[in-house]
């Protein structure tokens, strides 16, 4: 009997698929840390509470990825932060605003890979939620001080 290529080749993009998935996890825990630290670190409300608002899109993204992980994998991730905070507002500002743009790309990927129109669909739309922190990040690292 001949093995079949289109199985093994379902199975690899799964295990790749379940890995990025986790990867997405860790890393929005690991934002969801990191912005807790910043928004203690904010220089008034108005910004903490933005902050916050981010945070809380981080938190939401972290619940779907949670959940499609569970789901295709039958058991819960081994979660862990896999990025330090910087101990300043301005070097976390700089790093957020970076993580940011480079989770848009990594999101975008995903979605461009999966063949699930439901893992397509959150991970698009938690990309756009992504864009748009990093324009927080990057105003408060300018005029919005």
């Amino acid at each position: 009997m001949y093995p079949n290529y289109y199985e093994n080749d379902f199975y690899r993009q799964q295990e790749k698929l379940a890995a990025d998935v986790l990867r997405a996890i860790n890393g929005e825990y690991s934002a969801i840390q990191c912005y807790e630290r910043i928004a203690r670190l904010a220089p008034n409300d108005r910004v903490r509470r933005q902050i916050n608002e981010i945070r809380a899109d981080e938190q939401r993204h972290y619940q779907e990825f949670v959940r499609i992980y569970t789901n295709m994998t039958g058991r819960q991730p081994n979660v862990q932060v896999i990025e330090g905070c910087p101990a300043t507002y301005r070097e976390g500002l700089n790093f957020a605003f970076h993580d940011e743009q480079e989770t848009v790309d990594f999101y975008h990927r995903i979605a461009k890979e999966t063949t699930s129109n439901e893992v397509r669909e959150t991970f698009r739309n938690a990309a756009a939620d992504e864009q748009n922190h990093a324009v927080w990040f990057l105003y408060f690292m300018g005029a919005g001080r």
